[in-house]
């Protein structure tokens, strides 16, 4: 016969180790993160001020160099990893979990994808500089560094709408099928609404990661910008450019890498500076994308 008893105060005592454990573990990532945060203030924050943010970097100079020319790399690298990244991979996801039939094809393409989004990062580097520079022949320009990063998050964005579109109750479905919509009327007006918070959740962590990403960049041959791209804005007729897609740029994390290199002690303090521009950054991306997800979901009537 079973003691229940004693069989409960077993299961509660687990319980209260498993909490213990956990707190532990969080604990110790805080104060790794407190420690990062400190030392990056302390090395880099009496180098931040709105002259570094709006300089040039300068390796001749390291007194006056700044970030102006990473940051708007980052910012226009991000917006075609974006605009790349994100329709093919909400559409993939759809494809596969509502069109695809169920059958050896389509379980080896979602075991790939799957088993892709853990490949190291250098990897779609270096797919990056064959197909883009080496094929085809282009240099290390706007779209080059947005469509590898794009390549780099796709699987995450394939394999987080896909979740998304697993938790939608399948009485959803049903009713609207039995009201005589169409599969696409389903798919457009039910499940991407009601999955789109799941959605912007794995799009704000793959940007997030593309954000933070030097290696595929370093393996197609990104550079220091020293010079902005052209304004894709223009005062006459189209009133838009596209010439900054194909021009030089970098980033902060290659700028940073590249100041944390350098013999100069000044610019390795400014790495430091980078690092915390760089967090901000990611945070402030990060925010809006989670404000935008929370009124989405407000709207959203079950």
């Amino acid at each position: 016969m079973i003691d229940v008893r004693s069989l409960i105060a077993w299961r509660k005592l687990q319980d209260r180790i498993f909490s213990a454990v956990g707190i532990i573990c969080t604990t110790i990532g805080l104060i790794a993160l407190a420690a990062l945060l400190i030392k990056l203030l302390v090395d880099g924050g009496p180098y931040l001020s709105f002259h570094f943010l709006t300089s040039r970097p300068s390796e001749i100079f390291p007194q006056k160099s700044g970030i102006s020319t990473a940051i708007v790399g980052t910012l226009a690298v991000i917006v075609v990893t974006f605009l790349a990244a994100v329709p093919l991979g909400v559409s993939t996801a759809v494809y596969l979990e509502e069109y695809a039939r169920k059958n050896w094809f389509t379980d080896l393409i979602e075991i790939n994808i799957s088993n892709l989004a853990g490949v190291p990062s250098i990897t779609y580097g270096l797919l990056g500089y064959w197909f883009f520079c080496y094929l085809l022949g282009f240099k290390a320009v706007v779209f080059v560094g947005g469509l590898t990063l794009a390549v780099l998050v796709l699987p995450i964005i394939i394999v987080t709408t896909r979740e998304a579109l697993r938790t939608i109750p399948g009485g959803i479905k049903e009713a609207a099928y039995a009201s005589g919509a169409t599969k696409w009327q389903v798919i457009r007006y039910h499940l991407i609404p009601y999955s789109l918070g799941g959605i912007l959740t794995g799009t704000i962590i793959a940007m997030s990661r593309a954000l933070g990403e030097t290696a595929p960049l370093l393996a197609i041959g990104v550079g220091t910008m020293l010079e902005l791209p052209p304004s894709p804005i223009q005062s006459s007729p189209p009133f838009l450019s596209f010439q900054w897609l194909n021009y030089p740029f970098t980033v902060l994390p290659m700028l940073m890498f590249l100041q944390t290199d350098s013999p100069d002690p000044i610019l390795q303090k400014k790495a430091a500076a980078i690092g915390l521009v760089l967090i901000v950054l990611t945070l402030t991306l990060n925010t809006v994308a989670i404000v935008i997800r929370y009124r989405i979901r407000k709207r959203i009537k079950w």
